[in-house]
């Protein structure tokens, strides 16, 4: 039996409700394919300051490092919104992290399930069929820019957008390759109409597409992608952008699929990747039984198919989590008013269920 290390970084608020059915998750899919886990907790965020005075201690890098794949929670805490004065910040943590691990390319799916399409904001007959795959450049732009900073009279502040063309390019291409495999349509999202940076992106975006003869590529500024998001998002197949609009646009992409308690990340680089729910820490419901984990279930899926080379494992959690949706047990924040009220679940309940369902779903499998 292969057994994998990995690196949970819980971090803060519901971080470490929705972390531990991530970890039941993946060792129970793990049991059927020949897979078992060694899990390793470490500190990030405001846990992290909390203990050791900064949001990501040298030991949560290392062990990181050493790990085959990490799996995050969530970080952020009120208390640092009502002080934006404070120099150090959980944020900080994240950051650091992406940068010291190399995490470069941000890959969120957008995969809606039919289950969910009352769940959405948006009517059914624009949503259905959405499946748009979106490629976040992480570790450049205008979150690591310098200079930054404020004047010292505080009255002006200031932060830098830059990308260096190594940095366009290596994402880019991760974007290329994948649109390869699926539809063969890239829209690469900028604002080259106003900022410099934007215009060196398509530049670099081009002259990639020229080794992608099959791919056809759509430039679309980032304004018009955030409209055109919500009129036709089918229209868009993987989606290629920068750092600040990918952060923008992937939590607005989320009200397609009914809720950011859906949506699982993977954070890739050369080595280690990072897995993580997009969703926030969402300290208001931390503690009472109301976080959603099925994004944080939905990454360990991604963590098997992108960096424990068991795609298999990785499509039973899939699998189970689709047929949970299908038999219509719901969290809070996807339940419509046709829910039987018998079946919306807390955090536990809807873990446990899915547990049940990824046993229920390997038997059948075998039995086939």
């Amino acid at each position: 039996m292969s057994k994998k290390n990995i690196c949970v970084l819980a971090g803060d608020g519901i971080g470490k409700e929705v972390t531990d059915w991530g970890v039941q998750a993946l060792e129970t899919a793990g049991s059927y394919h020949n897979l078992s886990f060694n899990f390793q907790y470490e500190l990030l965020g405001h846990a992290a300051i909390q203990a050791t005075g900064e949001p990501m201690p040298a030991a949560t890098l290392a062990s990181c490092k050493a790990a085959d794949a990490v799996l995050l929670g969530a970080i952020g805490d009120p208390h640092y919104d009502l002080n934006p004065h404070l120099k150090v910040r959980p944020e900080q943590g994240l950051l650091a992290l992406r940068k010291g691990m190399g995490l470069f390319a941000n890959i969120r799916p957008i995969l809606l399930f039919d289950e969910l399409l009352t769940a959405s904001s948006l009517k059914e007959e624009i949503i259905r069929g959405t499946d748009i795959l979106f490629f976040r450049e992480l570790t450049g732009g205008i979150y690591f820019g310098q200079p930054r900073g404020r004047k010292e009279d505080g009255t002006v502040a200031f932060d830098t957008k830059i990308y260096a063309k190594y940095e366009v390019e290596r994402i880019a291409r991760m974007a290329f390759e994948a649109a390869k495999t699926r539809k063969k349509v890239l829209h690469s999202v900028d604002k080259a109409n106003v900022l410099e940076s934007s215009r060196l992106w398509r530049e670099v975006v081009q002259e990639l597409a020229a080794e992608y003869p099959e791919v056809m590529v759509i430039h679309m500024f980032v304004d018009n992608a955030a409209m055109q998001l919500i009129k036709d998002p089918k229209q868009f197949d993987v989606v290629l952008t920068g750092n600040m609009f990918g952060d923008i646009l992937t939590d607005e992409a989320s009200q397609i699929a009914g809720s950011l308690g859906m949506l699982a990340s993977a954070s890739l680089g050369n080595e280690v990747g990072l897995f993580e729910p997009i969703h926030g820490s969402a300290p208001d419901i931390a503690g009472q039984n109301l976080a959603n984990p099925l994004a944080t279930i939905l990454s360990t899926a991604l963590m098997c198919d992108r960096s424990l080379n068991a795609p298999a494992a990785g499509q039973l959690i899939v699998d189970a989590v689709d047929a949970v949706l299908k038999a219509g047990y719901r969290t809070r924040d996807i339940m419509d008013q046709n829910t039987d009220t018998d079946k919306i679940l807390g955090t536990q309940e809807m873990g446990a269920q899915v547990l049940k369902t990824i046993n229920t779903v390997a038997k059948q499998n075998v039995l086939a």
